[in-house]
């Protein structure tokens, strides 16, 4: 320490000055008589010096001691000075304010400029002028933090750069020592480049600039990146108008994205996007380059105002469909891969970038609409055959069906018209049932062919996956359609009702509803009537419910609309009895008929044959 408390009159031109006037002071008393310090020693009078004790006179020590003290500062204690680096070692840093002893000051306190050298100044604070040893106590941090954020402000609105120390780690970025005010640097400003070991850069200093500043709480942002993005851009600009669609560069990898890979061309970046890595389709771009990898691109298109370059890298390779088997032509049959689906059909990759479309409907020989997902998934290895091949488009339609016989071929000898069959219901319509019998053979069964009696949608009869009895009932060969019947299976159940509800039958019922027109009487067998509200009353003049079972009449049958008419009144009311006689069909037809005939007077022969027409319609029951 004694080495390093070099005092100020050795290196001031003051104390210089000083030295000399003290020199002529002793010249002076020399010749005087009073003793001084150029005496041979061998000649000098001690005793005299010991009683004395002073080899100035009063006024002369007084003199000198003005002139020595105008040669040194005027050092107030709690205030911030200026001072220069007399001497640096590795645990302090000395420090010379002009006053008469140096400041010693701890070397951290200057770990945010590693590049202090001696002779530069800095600001300190006195804290002591003396201490217990006589030694001038100072602090740089301490004057740092009284000026700190007069000097970031400052820093900030000169769009400054500053010196920063980096504390350490903490959640989304690092803790810089700014002027002494801990400022907070993001992450993603630490480069230009994503950073994977923050670690690297704790207790390290760093130029900044400083962002952004919340002067309520006194909250410091700074970046690093900006820096250098700033010195980048120059370099962009001249890189940029150097380049040339078509040039080949070297770059590095430096992020890699869903959707494409970013490159590093030395100073600029550019974007491949994820369709041109590769001919081959991929998920993603890992697949094909990894972080910090070298590679060759082309350039594809740039954009020199918005700074944006287009890279290729499978464009440095011969495109898959120019190095095709020449030989292979449509109706081969190919092997390949999987890579895509959706519900229109299914992308097989027969070759590194080249691949085919299996249409949804060239997949099976059924007709019945359906999705690709229900054949294929991504990854099967398929085989199936090349319908069209176009180099030119690239383009390339393939087909599985084609690798099976087609059912439809020999149709007619293996379902003849009338067979009976079992087949499995597929979908369900509101006009009717799907069924098929085989892989690629469906058939319709309308719901008209359902069921005898009367339903209002086929889902009341079977749901999908139900086994069903069906017989052929017609062919369309061409449009691949077949018409199947389920009724036809069954008795007809009209051939037992008009034996067992001929007109005049009286059966019981039970009303089963009743609206504004008449009520709905259901009879056993599942049978259903009708029966209007004027023939429904009671023979005591009440109404009956819905669910009260009564006795009912049969008044009408048709067949051809399967509509039955009934009453309640006729079967108690003795004049109703006695009047009313069984009418079926054909009788009111004949009474029509003749009702018709009392009313010509004259006819023409076309009157004749109106008639006749419309005679034989009311036999027919139309």
């Amino acid at each position: 320490m004694e080495e390093n408390k070099t005092t100020v009159a050795e290196e001031s031109p003051a104390v210089e000055a000083a030295e000399a006037r003290i020199e002529a002071a002793e010249a002076e008393t020399s010749s005087k008589g009073v003793l001084n310090a150029s005496v041979d020693p061998d000649k000098f009078d001690w005793d005299a010096f010991e009683n004395d004790g002073d080899i100035y006179g009063a006024e002369d020590r007084k003199t000198v001691a003005e002139e020595y003290d105008r040669t040194l500062s005027k050092v107030m204690e709690n205030e911030v000075v200026e001072g220069v680096v007399t001497a640096i070692s590795k645990r302090e840093v000395i420090v010379n304010i002009g006053y008469k002893s140096e400041g010693v000051i701890m070397a951290p306190e200057f770990r945010y400029n590693p590049e202090l050298k001696v002779g530069d100044k800095v600001e300190v604070y006195v804290e002591s002028a003396e201490d217990r040893k006589g030694q001038l106590i100072l602090s740089h941090k301490k004057a740092r933090a009284l000026r700190s954020w007069d000097m970031v402000n400052e820093a900030y609105n000169n769009n400054e750069i500053v010196k920063g120390y980096v504390k350490t780690r903490t959640k989304g970025g690092m803790i810089v020592d700014i002027f002494g005010i801990e400022a907070f640097l993001p992450g993603s400003q630490i480069d230009i480049k994503p950073i994977r070991d923050y670690d690297q850069f704790v207790d390290t200093t760093m130029d900044f600039r400083i962002v952004k500043i919340n002067q309520e709480f006194r909250n410091v942002v700074v970046s690093h990146k900006a820096l250098i993005e700033a010195e980048l851009e120059q370099q962009k600009s001249e890189i940029i108008s150097k380049l040339e669609k078509g040039q080949v560069l070297e770059g590095t990898v430096k992020n890699i994205t869903n959707y494409g890979v970013f490159v590093d061309l030395g100073g600029v970046d550019g974007l491949i996007h994820i369709t041109d890595l590769s001919w081959g389709r991929i998920n993603h771009p890992e697949e094909v380059v990894q972080l910090d990898q070298k590679i060759r691109v082309v350039i594809l298109d740039f954009d020199e105002s918005k700074r944006r370059i287009a890279l290729g890298l499978k464009q440095l390779t011969v495109h898959p469909w120019d190095a095709l088997d020449p030989n292979l032509k449509v109706g081969d049959k190919v092997k390949g891969k999987v890579v895509l689906i959706a519900d229109y059909g299914a992308f097989v990759e027969i070759e590194p970038g080249v691949e085919g479309l299996i249409h949804v409907s060239e997949m099976s020989w059924s007709p019945r609409l359906r999705i690709a997902q229900d054949f294929l998934k991504v990854g099967d290895e398929v085989e199936a055959q090349i319908l069209t091949l176009d180099r030119e488009e690239k383009k390339m339609s393939l087909g599985l069906k084609q690798l099976v016989p087609n059912p439809w071929e020999n149709i007619r000898e293996k379902y003849p018209v009338g067979s009976k069959h079992t087949a499995i219901v597929r979908n369900i319509t509101n006009f009717g049932v799907f069924a098929e019998l085989e892989e690629g053979i469906e058939g319709l069964v309308h719901i008209s062919d359902i069921s005898w009696t009367k339903i209002k949608h086929p889902s009341e009869f079977v749901q999908p996956g139900d086994k069903i009895d069906v017989v052929i009932l017609d062919f369309d060969e061409d449009n691949h359609k077949l018409s199947l019947g389920h009724k036809q299976l069954l008795p007809n159940p009209w051939d037992e009702i008009e034996t067992n509800f001929s007109v005049g039958t009286v059966v019981e019922g039970t009303v089963a509803s009743i609206s504004d027109k008449g009520a709905t009487v259901t009879f056993p067998g599942d049978i259903e009537a009708t029966c209007f509200n004027k023939e429904l009353v009671k023979e005591d003049g009440t109404v009956p419910a819905v669910g009260d079972t009564l006795p009912f009449k049969v008044v009408e049958l048709r067949r051809s609309t399967k509509k039955i008419i009934v009453s309640h009144v006729k079967t108690y009311s003795a004049e109703e009895v006695k009047a009313s006689k069984p009418v079926s069909e054909s009788d009111s037809t004949k009474k029509a008929v003749k009702k018709i005939n009392s009313n010509i007077e004259k006819t023409t022969l076309g009157d004749i044959d109106a008639l006749a027409a419309l005679k034989d319609k009311l036999e027919k029951g139309e």
